[in-house]
Order: C-alpha cells, then sequence, then structure tokens
C-alpha cells in the first residue's frame, strides 16, 4: 500500500489528516487522528465522479463491511461528525480501523524475502487469511480481489495479525450464487474469468492459493514472468496436482507438483502444503477446494488448511553437526520418545543417556511433562522457536557441520561466473543468491543462540554450584565452631588434670580423636579452591569477544548483496531485456562462506570451552556430596564425643562423692564442664575426693 506524506496538514474539527495510505481505482485512503485523544482511523473517500453502477458498488462496499464482524477482516468504524463534510459527489465515507504495520505487499518486496517469507509468517498468513475467507464464504460473499496488497497488518497483544481490506470488488451471493463480471486483480484472477465463464466461491481460492505459493517461495506459480492472458493457455495443459509451471532456457514448458527450493518450510510442512495448494490450484473451479468433508460439511481445503495449523512440530538443531530436524509431535509424546527417534536422526547417533535439549533460556526439556506442553503456545516456525540439542558425552565439537545447500541456479553462476544471462533470469538468481546469503547468516544466528543457551545452562549450573557451596560452608563453619569449642574445652580440662596427673587420670584418647575430625573439617578446603578457579573460568568466559554474536561481517555482505540485487532490478525494464554476468554477486557469496567457516570455527572454539567448563561443574557435584557427608559424619561423632564426655564426668562425681547420681548434690559448674567430657579413665581405685575438691570448678 502507497503511502504519501501531505506538504501540509489539513483540520477537519478535532481531526488531522496526517497522509494518504493508499489509492484504489475510485477512492483515496487517508490516515486521520484525532488531536486530543490520539485516536486513529483510516478514511477511504471516493474521488472520481460515478456513474449509477459505480455508485451502487461503492455504497455496497460500505453495507458490507458495516455488517462484518471478524478478526481477519478490517473492521469499519462510525464516521465522525465533522469529517462528513470531507464527502465528494454526495458519495459516503468509508472509516475503518488503522493498520498501521502496512500491506503484505510491503513485506513481499524486502529483498531478502526474493525466495519466500519465514516459516513462522506463512503459518500465521495461512491462519489469519484463511480464517477471514472462511468468514466471508460463511456469510456469502465473495471477495474477488484476494492479493498481498489487500491485506494490512495491525499488532495485537504483541502478535501480528493479518486482515482483509479492499471489499470493493466483493460480492454479496444473496444476489445469485454465480457471477459473471470481469472484476480483481489479472496475476490472482482464476482462469474461469479468462475463459469468460461464471464462478463462485471457488474464486477466491485459487487467489488465494495464488498469494499463499508467492509467499512461500517468491513468485507466483505460473509463468510469472507474462501476462495471465499468456499464460493461460499454455497452463491450461496441466494436471490436477500440478501446482507450479516454468519455462526452462530452451522455452520448454515444466510443470510440478511439489514447492521449489530455496523455500523456508520445514519438512513435515512441505507435502501437506503442497497438498493444501493442489486443492486451491486446480483448474476446474468446480472441483477447486476439494469435495465437501462430511465431518464439517465444509470443502476438503478447509479439512487440509486446519490439519496444517493444528501440526506440532518440535525444531531441534543439534549443535554437534549444525542440523536441524523438524519432527511432528504426538498428542501426549514424551522426552524420552523423542529422545530416540533423533537418535535414529542425528549423524552420529546420540544416545538417548547423552542427549541434553535445552531451550533459549538454558532450561532443559522437563521429562515429566508432555513436550508438547514444554512448548509455546501457537504455531511456531523454526525460525521462532528452536530446541537446541547437546552430546553430553562430548566437551569438544569438531563436525563436520552440516552446510546450507546451494541452489543449482545460484551453483551454477558460482561456477559460470562470466556467463551472461538474461536480465529477467538473472534477476531470478540474484534473487535466490541474496537469499543463500541472508540464510547463511541466520543459520550462524541460529548456532549463536545455541551457544547463548549454553552459556544460559552454565550460569544456572553455577548458581547452584554456589548455593551448594555456600552450604558446604555454613556446615564447614558449624563443624569448626563446635570443633573449636571441643578443644578449647579439653584444653581447659587438661590444664586442671595436668596438676592431678598423680592421680593416673589421661586424654590422649581424646586428643587423637578430636585431631581426626579437625582434619575432616580442613578436607573441603581443596573443594573451595576448585570451585573458585571454576568461578573465574566462566567470568573469563563471559568477557571473551566469542560470547557476543561475530556475524556483522555477514550482516554487510548481505547489505552489499541486497543493493546489488535493488541495483539489478532498477535497471530491468518491464519486459525486462538484455544480459549481464554474475561477476560481482559471486565475490559476494564466495566472501559470505569464507566469513562463515571462520566465525563458526570461532564459535565452536568457544562453545566447547563452555561445555568443559559445565562438565568440571557437574564432576565437583558428587565430590561436594562426599564432602557434605564427612562433614556430617564429622559433626555427629563431635556430639557422640559431648555425649561420652557427659557420661564419664558424671561419672567420675560419682566415683568422686562416693553416693548414687541420684543423691548427688550438683555445684554450679562452668559451661565447659556441662557440655560433657569423653576419654578421661580414672587409673587409680584409690581416688580421693580431695583430688576433686582441689579441682577448680
Amino acid at each position: 500500500m502507497e503511502r504519501t506524506a501531505l506538504r501540509q496538514s489539513q483540520l477537519c474539527g478535532s481531526w488531522e489528516m496526517k497522509e494518504r495510505l493508499g489509492m484504489g481505482g475510485f477512492g483515496h485512503v487517508y490516515l486521520y487522528q484525532h488531536l486530543e485523544s490520539g485516536e486513529k482511523i483510516a478514511v477511504k473517500r471516493c474521488h472520481l465522479e460515478l456513474n449509477s453502477k459505480n455508485k451502487k458498488r461503492w455504497s455496497r462496499e460500505i453495507q458490507i463491511m458495516k455488517k462484518l464482524n471478524h478478526v481477519n477482516v478490517v473492521q469499519a468504524r462510525e464516521v465522525p461528525e465533522e469529517l462528513t463534510s470531507i464527502a465528494l459527489n454526495d458519495l459516503p465515507l468509508l472509516a475503518m480501523e488503522y493498520c498501521y504495520r502496512g500491506d503484505l505487499r510491503k513485506v513481499l518486496n524486502k529483498p531478502e524475502n526474493c525466495c519466500g517469507l519465514k516459516e513462522s509468517e506463512v503459518l500465521s498468513l495461512l491462519s489469519d487469511i484463511g480464517s477471514g475467507i472462511q468468514y466471508l464464504h460463511e456469510n456469502k460473499i465473495i471477495h474477488r480481489d484476494i492479493k498481498p496488497e489487500n491485506i494490512v497488518m495491525q499488532e495485537t497483544d504483541g502478535k501480528l495479525v493479518h486482515k482483509l481490506i479492499d471489499l470493493g470488488y466483493a460480492k454479496d451471493l444473496d444476489q445469485g450464487s454465480v457471477c459473471t463480471s470481469f472484476v480483481g486483480t489479472l496475476p490472482y484472477l482464476a482462469p474461469e474469468l479468462f475463459e469468460c465463464k461464471p464462478y463462485t466461491v471457488t474464486l477466491d481460492y485459487w487467489s488465494f492459493g495464488t498469494m499463499i505459493f508467492e509467499c512461500i517461495c517468491g513468485f507466483r506459480p505460473f509463468l510469472y514472468h507474462m501476462q495471465p492472458v499468456q499464460w493461460t493457455s499454455k497452463v491450461k495443459s496441466k494436471g490436477p496436482k500440478d501446482i507450479m509451471a516454468v519455462e526452462d532456457m530452451n522455452g520448454e514448458l515444466l510443470f510440478s507438483t511439489h514447492l521449489p527450493y530455496p523455500n523456508n518450510l520445514s519438512r513435515p510442512l512441505v507435502e501437506p502444503t503442497e497438498s493444501l495448494l493442489q486443492l486451491l490450484l486446480l483448474w476446474d473451479p468446480a472441483a477447486r477446494g476439494g469435495r465437501l468433508d462430511p465431518d464439517t460439511n465444509k470443502p476438503y481445503c478447509y479439512t487440509a488448511l486446519q490439519n496444517i495449523l493444528s501440526m506440532k512440530v518440535i525444531h531441534v538443531l543439534d549443535m554437534t553437526s549444525a542440523q536441524l530436524h523438524s519432527l511432528v509431535l504426538g498428542a501426549e509424546e514424551s522426552l524420552h520418545s523423542l529422545q530416540l527417534r533423533l537418535e535414529t536422526h542425528t549423524q552420529s547417533h546420540i544416545s538417548p543417556l547423552s542427549q541434553e535439549l535445552l531451550l533459549e533460556t538454558g532450561i532443559s526439556l522437563d521429562p515429566r511433562r508432555p513436550l508438547s506442553h514444554c512448548l509455546p503456545d501457537g504455531l511456531q516456525g523454526y525460525d521462532s522457536c528452536t530446541v537446541f540439542l547437546f552430546d553430553k558425552s562430548l566437551n569438544k565439537y569438531s563436525g563436520p557441520l552440516t552446510a546450507r545447500p546451494l541452489p543449482d541456479t545460484v551453483n551454477f553462476i558460482v561456477w559460470e561466473t562470466k556467463t551472461q544471462l538474461p536480465l529477467y533470469a538473472l534477476k531470478k538468481v540474484w534473487g535466490e543468491a541474496v537469499s543463500y546469503i541472508c540464510g547463511l547468516k541466520e543459520d550462524y544466528i541460529r548456532l549463536y543462540r545455541g551457544q547463548r543457551a549454553a552459556t544460559l545452562s552454565l550460569l544456572r549450573y553455577n548458581t547452584n554450584l554456589t548455593q551448594y557451596k555456600n552450604r558446604l560452608f555454613s556446615e564447614s563453619q558449624q563443624l569448626q565452631a563446635k570443633l573449636a569449642f571441643f578443644k578449647t574445652s579439653i584444653q581447659h580440662d587438661l590444664e586442671q588434670f595436668i596438676k592431678q596427673q598423680h592421680n593416673g587420670i589421661s586424654s590422649e584418647k581424646l586428643l587423637k580423636a578430636w585431631q581426626e575430625n579437625q582434619q575432616k573439617a580442613a578436607d573441603v578446603g581443596y573443594l573451595d579452591e576448585e570451585i573458585v578457579a571454576v568461578h573465574f573460568e566462566i567470568m573469563e568466559l563471559q568477557r571473551s569477544p566469542f560470547a557476543r554474536r561475530q556475524g556483522d561481517v555477514m550482516e554487510q555482505l548481505g547489505e552489499k548483496a541486497i543493493e546489488l540485487y535493488k541495483q539489478l532490478k532498477a535497471k530491468c525494464p518491464d519486459p525486462p531485456h538484455g544480459y549481464s554476468d554474475s561477476t560481482d554477486m559471486v565475490k559476494i557469496i564466495l566472501k559470505t562462506i569464507q566469513n562463515q567457516d571462520r566465525v563458526l570455527k570461532d564459535l565452536y572454539t568457544h562453545l566447547s570451552t563452555i561445555l568443559l567448563c559445565k562438565r568440571r561443574i557437574v564432576d565437583l557435584f558428587p565430590k561436594l556430596e562426599v564432602a557434605v557427608g564427612n562433614i556430617k559424619t564429622a559433626e555427629a561423632a563431635v556430639m557422640q564425643m559431648q555425649m561420652k564426655r557427659q557420661k564419664e564426668f558424671w561419672y567420675l562425681l560419682k566415683i568422686a562423692c562416693g553416693v548414687s547420681v541420684r543423691s548427688l548434690y550438683v555445684l554450679p559448674v562452668s559451661a565447659w564442664v556441662l557440655s560433657g567430657y569423653s576419654g578421661f579413665h580414672p587409673r587409680s581405685k584409690n581416688m580421693q575426693t580431695g583430688g576433686l575438691v582441689n579441682w577448680s570448678l
């Protein structure tokens, strides 16, 4: 949709005209904004003198728009009273919601989309426009002009929503279920219109199929470089499953039942999408769309569409080989089931025990939940949601890495750089070259996201290690404190018993036991040093330049390729003629491949360091468990000695006083006495009570 800024704004009361959004056959669409509330609306105004037939058509569009209410059809709004004065030729205005993201043609015209949109964008478009068309048909309305220019985009709650606009050619089937008028945009018109045959709602199926094919592949399906009046006679002979027709260099017509490469669909989606296009692009309008599905009582094309949209596909990037695996999940499929399937798909046949599957957040997939519950809701292409597979048995990934395949036409110009090609063919080849170069950059970014997931996982392990270390330190400090108190108590006891040595009392056994427990607490020191070393290494990994994206050079090369492609398009007449070679484009292709090799080497070197550091942390956990166990054992031993010391002290009191414990009068004693005493054994049977009296309590 063309947008033109106005040289000076125009006010209509509280509404200000900001820009012209687009032009149609009869009317222009303008953007108006309310000065106080900031509300924006799109206003369509007729700018021509219309005959009675076209006046009725104009009024019919407004009537149809006002009665529709669907998220994928642009919503009509009440025309503000202040704007009614701008209407021309006694024709009413049409006010609509403003969709600020523009139209689909603007997206398709981006050079990086010259070989089709990303998978997530295609899925979103299929869902939205398929739903919008179904809604119109259920309300007995044929759109009759479905094309990228009539698809606008709006962001709602963070999600991109596609909406059908411009029902100027729409036909209300209440006036008759079969139509004959020739309307619409030529490249997207169904063949029955060119054959002057009556048509029904299946007219929209052809337009929808043509547009979907273009969004997937970057060009229309049937002899895209020709006008429809030229290709209809040639394409008429296509088979019922043919969804594409091209001419080779010799002018021979080639049909295909498959989507061409390059495109951005993952493997599980290719065949179902081809089946859907085969239904939408049937030449026979009566058969187009398929038979009625007895379960839904709707044409089978809607069932085929729903089957695509309901697929739950998980996209797993094997970081050991850079190979992407896209697998359809069962409704309640478990993680173990997926791992068994991945074992057969991966190049090195990674066993389930060695597999680690990480989300981009660095969190592992939860084995307790069905896989479908672990993934984000809604339609997800591999460009927007990837799970990263790591081999836990490896600390170094050295390849071989799976390279993006070079399209045949791009491979041709790489080997035949100086060959002169027709400009119309060269434009297509260079478009595929731009797509390939952008694809190399996206492949690197995807692998970088995998490296980032590994880093986040490492940091999570490091957090757990820190918590474990803190726990270990706390336990160790408690043990040291108890041992220190115990040592002080014993030393004080010894000082007193030195004076009583003639009584034959010894504490050597106690001292030996204490020394053993003291060593158990000291043994955890080496673990603390090892943990500190790991923490330092993680900090160095985060500071490393390889922890940041290194795709700047590929970004610049991609921009150069896009600029070359734009220059070629600018000098291509319509229809294009002339010849040129591919020297400049091939130079960029080779430089991009060389640069990708370099940055991937750096990425995998850094990734291997991350994985080695993570392995060291994992290996530390059992040692920490043993250390904590030793501390617990030592602590229990100290408590046991304390209890024994306490009992023996009371036993000494009993002997010294010559009375039973029940009748013993307990004198006030210091805390170190009551804490207990162990290892003291009287050797003399003639111990006198005076010894106890002389022992200062």
